[in-house]
């Protein structure tokens, strides 16, 4: 699927990995513009906004986040690895999360991926500088 429109969120995101029985932190679920919350047998896995997580706790690095400004049917094949193919192939690793409503893929570096993105056909807006630059 080509000419989806993507868009880079505001922060810089982390993933927090916590045991399966701890509860949620309360600092876990405040008002940001984009958070996950999955919990397994295994473990219960955050992803957040930098700033909402305390010096104390340990996250993996950090990632940009850009989100398909579009909402589509759950039954429509292939939205997701649209986008993560000409990402992989570029040699950029992504962390999918998918909604009911669209899907949002975390990337290390939101130039680099927005540049294969545009290659791929896909609509990219980053933040960059403070000023959004939009390009295909």
């Amino acid at each position: 699927m080509k000419n989806l429109s993507l868009r880079q969120l505001p922060d810089r995101y982390v993933m927090v990995q916590l045991d399966a029985r701890d509860p949620l932190p309360s600092w876990s679920t405040g008002a940001v513009s984009f958070s996950s919350i999955t919990r397994t047998q295994s473990e219960l896995s955050l992803i957040v906004p930098r700033h909402v997580v305390p010096a104390d706790t340990g996250f993996d690095g950090e990632w940009d986040c850009l989100g398909i400004d579009q909402q589509f049917s759950l039954d429509i094949p292939g939205i997701a690895a649209s986008v993560a193919s000409p990402l992989a192939a570029a040699g950029l690793s992504v962390f999918v999360v998918a909604t009911v409503d669209t899907d949002y893929f975390l990337v290390r570096d939101a130039a680099a991926a927005g540049a294969a993105l545009r290659a791929a056909g896909h609509n990219v807006t980053l933040l960059a500088d403070g000023l959004i630059q939009s390009a295909r």
